[in-house]
């Protein structure tokens, strides 16, 4: 297990303009270590877990970490949980500071799951990788999820993947 890195993403597909094509393959039941990994932290506002202001701030923290050199686009990932109904945050991977951003960093062991489904399906999701962490003798600690396109692009797909990622 290689440590803090996630499996490339496979961005060769791109029928959109705006989301490749998620390819699950190697992401399923796969072990993560960080140590110190890089993230810019960025919160959203919600209404009943429905963020309302994701577009302006994905937007804005993206074209930060452009600016600053920190983005590789076969590692783009961002890992999203609420923090209540009225709140979400949300880790981008970079691989640089991000100037004008909130940095943190992630430490930790951490397994994956692939779903398929619309996103309504999140707290059914999390409750599987609770169970499934429990099957491996562990505890999930915190319950993240990358979602691999956004609306438009899972329709137009076909498939909306969802990535969970917990720390066990």
């Amino acid at each position: 297990m290689e440590t803090n890195a996630f499996p490339r993403l496979d961005v060769s597909v791109n029928e959109t303009g705006c989301c490749s094509r998620f390819n699950p393959l190697g992401w399923d039941n796969r072990l993560l270590h960080f140590e110190d990994k890089k993230f810019v932290r960025a919160t959203t506002r919600s209404a009943m877990h429905i963020p309302y202001n994701m577009n302006t701030v994905f937007t804005r923290v993206q074209e930060h970490i452009e600016d600053a050199g920190a983005a590789d686009p076969e590692t783009e990932i961002v890992l999203s949980h609420d923090l209540s109904p009225w709140e979400g945050e949300h880790f981008f991977a970079v691989e640089a500071d991000v100037p004008d951003e909130e940095m943190t960093t992630l430490s930790g062991d951490y397994f994956t799951r692939v779903f398929e489904g619309p996103y309504r399906r999140c707290a059914e999701f999390a409750h599987d990788m609770e169970v499934a962490a429990r099957a491996m003798g562990k505890t999930a600690k915190e319950v993240y999820f990358f979602y691999t396109t956004c609306p438009r692009c899972a329709k137009h797909y076909g498939e909306n993947y969802i990535v969970g990622v917990a720390e066990i």
